[in-house]
């Protein structure tokens, strides 16, 4: 009986696991599979207009709408919150070439880059701690988007505002507001099922659509106001000191908006036909695209201010008042209604390629990267959405701030609303900038450009990615270094007692973390050379195309050692190494065989 349900069991599992590449060992097999291997030519299909087309449509959305809200509120003028947007976001593109280079180049994801940084072993921590924030993320961004297609049905049939609730009042939401979120997050779920080289479409469509209901909410705005509002003739509340300070948080608060796609830009550059086709399609892209948007959602929470009394920075406020006057109670006529229809559906359309592009995607190929044997990014992706529906997001702390914003209007409501907003991305970044931290100076300045991609999928002890343990001790303390400079500014911005120093370094959190971070893991390659390194600039991955990683594959040897212990082939007196030889297309299997000792 034993022996049948154990080949029961055994059958069900080979049933249920996904496809891999044949003579891979167990090891080997929660290293790889489909969706883990360097993207090979076939599957190369995004071009520099497909990168920006998915900028444009993530640039549209209502986190960028309000990004200068909480700056506005801390005493900046609108220039000066919008000039905060531009600094920080040209940083962030400059961040996200940095890590995209990696992918675009090795056409591998940030989990399978990450195990050059923390080994083998080692980067399913930050793998997970990245999906986990996924999953919820998913979550959320599916509540405002349901609060959008709640606006959709409203102005359609204006009786839905009056649906009766049939939920108890523990549940924290109301009938009507979670039929909407459901029927957002229902509708989400096609959108998983495509492969990503594919689902570049659902970005191209959505620049296309969304950015022009955006500027035709702008100019409604605008004329429904006769003029621009106060806000754009609002000074500076702040000066001296305080004034530079409160532009460096805003800065901050535009990174760490961007802190997520920083670190798993990798997972769509990898399907770059090109290097060059991820840089400056990017680069320029990024900050042009999100100041655009932070620009209106200003000047139509400014026009806001006359037709209401109030700045509102929600847009979706600003919509529901536009079908039921607040003053009157008077609904909106029939024109007006299928205006706040059509931008609704721009809003619910832009959540959608947010959350696929910055949550689902990303979730899913970090959960292939936890359990690649029985799950890809489509299956990790079905489950990214099924903890988000499970985790009731209308509980969660960004749901309350964002409804917060949603129902009330105060100045003193907004500055509580939008500090809180910023004091949790600035938490989040904390942990994203330390794992970019060690793998951007791990590619650029230790490694410099050369990795030995067979050996990202070995699992053996000899491989040079391997490590202690299957754990890099110096990527996992230079993590831990970057982290520890903020804790004690965190626990200030939480309001407790902290020195004021500790108040400054937390400020530049990101900047404190990543620097931290990068440098710490130098000083320690430094002191303790690893293995697979260049002695110059040297990037391999022109030459990669259909991947086998089996061992006994054809091209692959395993004559290194692990990287904490002796020599490496090529170290040899008198032996070539990477940092003597150049690596053509001949020498391309050679080069991507040695494990070499590196010198910085």
């Amino acid at each position: 009986m034993e022996k049948l349900e154990n080949s029961r069991l055994a059958y069900f599992a080979n049933k249920i696991a996904v496809s891999s590449e044949p003579g891979l060992t167990n090891a080997q097999l929660m290293l790889h599979n489909f969706d883990l291997k360097p993207v090979e030519p076939e599957r190369r299909q995004w071009g520099a207009w497909n990168f920006v087309g998915f900028w444009i449509s993530d640039s549209f959305n209502i986190n960028t709408w309000m990004i200068s809200s909480s700056m506005v509120a801390n005493g900046l003028s609108w220039w000066q919150s919008w000039l905060c947007v531009w600094i920080g976001y040209v940083m962030s593109a400059t961040f996200i070439c940095m890590t995209g280079r990696i992918g675009a180049t090795y056409h591998i994801p940030f989990p399978v880059v990450s195990r050059a940084s923390f080994g083998i072993w080692g980067a399913l921590w930050p793998v997970f701690n990245r999906a986990a924030m996924a999953c919820i993320w998913y979550g959320v961004q599916s509540w405002i988007g349901g609060e959008c297609v709640s606006l959709m049905i409203r102005s359609i049939w204006t009786s839905y505002e009056n649906v009766p609730n049939s939920m108890p009042n523990s549940s924290g939401t109301v009938t009507r507001d979670f039929v909407s979120f459901f029927l957002f997050w229902a509708c989400s779920l096609p959108a998983i099922w495509f492969p990503v080289h594919k689902i570049r479409h659902l970005f191209t469509a959505k620049a296309y659509f969304v950015p022009p209901a955006g500027i035709a909410f702008f100019i409604w705005s605008i004329v429904k106001a006769h003029g621009i509002g106060p806000i754009v003739h609002q000074p500076s509340a702040k000066h001296g000191g305080e004034l530079g300070w409160a532009m460096v948080q805003g800065i901050m608060s535009s990174i760490a908006n961007f802190a997520t796609l920083i670190v798993n830009d990798p997972d769509f550059a990898r399907f770059a036909r090109k290097p060059r086709d991820a840089l400056w399609s990017q680069f320029i892209t990024i900050p042009v695209g999100f100041a655009v948007t932070s620009f209106i959602g200003i000047i139509v929470s400014s026009s806001s201010a006359v037709i209401y009394g109030d700045a509102i920075w929600n847009p979706l406020s600003l919509l529901t008042y536009f079908l039921v006057n607040p003053n009157t109670g008077k609904t909106a006529n029939g024109p007006a209604r299928f205006g706040v229809f059509i931008i609704s559906f721009a809003f619910a359309l832009a959540q959608l390629g947010t959350n696929i592009a910055a949550n689902s995607v990303s979730a899913g190929t970090d959960m292939t990267a936890l359990l690649p044997r029985y799950l890809n990014i489509r299956r990790g992706g079905y489950i990214c959405a099924a903890v988000g529906l499970a985790m009731c997001p209308w509980y969660f702390f960004p749901t309350a701030m964002y409804k917060s914003i949603t129902y009330t209007f105060t100045n003193r409501n907004l500055l509580s609303t939008s500090n809180n907003f910023t004091t949790y991305l600035s938490a989040y970044s904390v942990f994203l900038s330390s794992i970019a931290g060690v793998i951007i100076c791990d590619y650029y300045v230790v490694r410099r450009g050369y990795y030995q991609i067979k050996d990202l999928y070995s699992a053996r002890k000899t491989a040079p990615y391997y490590f202690t343990y299957g754990f890099h001790w110096r990527g996992y303390t230079a993590y831990i270094c970057g982290i520890l400079i903020n804790i004690v500014g965190f626990v200030g911005a939480i309001g407790k007692p902290v020195p004021q120093g500790a108040k400054y370094i937390y400020n530049i959190n990101y900047f404190a973390g990543f620097l931290v971070a990068s440098l710490t893991y130098w000083i320690l390659c430094k002191i303790s050379p690893i293995p697979a390194c260049s002695g110059r600039w040297m990037e391999v991955g022109d030459e990669i195309g259909n991947v086998s990683v089996a061992y006994g594959a054809e091209g692959y040897e395993d004559d290194s050692v692990s990287a904490d212990s002796g020599k490496f082939k090529g170290d040899e007196e008198g032996q070539p190494t990477v940092r003597e030889r150049q690596v053509g297309k001949e020498d391309f299997s050679t080069g991507m065989e040695m494990g070499i000792g590196c010198s910085l």
